[in-house]
């Protein structure tokens, strides 16, 4: 079973990135795999939500806009990032401040 991510008190920031794959995996499943791994690695990460259904959609939450450019500028993220046409017939990506949140 997956959990929401077990975020602090905002503020803090949300990079949310919604795509939809092509048909080809070519080492999709691996590299998703890995920069997972260095995404948790980063500092000034909090968590991740990840669902996919024909769409997907990623969230990761950051504590500021500095940790969102440094994960950006990652030298292996950036290689995976030169193959987004491989992987993505098409994608956005949306970066937010969390201002508010509540739940039980």
């Amino acid at each position: 079973m997956h959990t929401p991510a077990a975020t602090p008190a905002p503020p803090y920031y949300a990079v949310i990135f919604t795509s939809l794959r092509t048909a080809e995996d070519q080492g999709y499943a691996e590299t998703a795999r890995r920069m997972l791994e260095l995404a948790r690695a980063q500092p000034g990460f909090l968590g991740v939500e990840s669902v996919r259904d024909g769409l997907g959609i990623t969230v990761s939450y950051w504590e500021s806009l500095e940790a969102i450019r440094a994960w950006k500028e990652n030298a292996e993220h950036r290689l995976a990032q030169a193959r987004a046409g491989e992987w993505y017939a098409t994608f956005r990506v949306r970066v937010c401040r969390v201002e508010r949140e509540y739940g039980f």
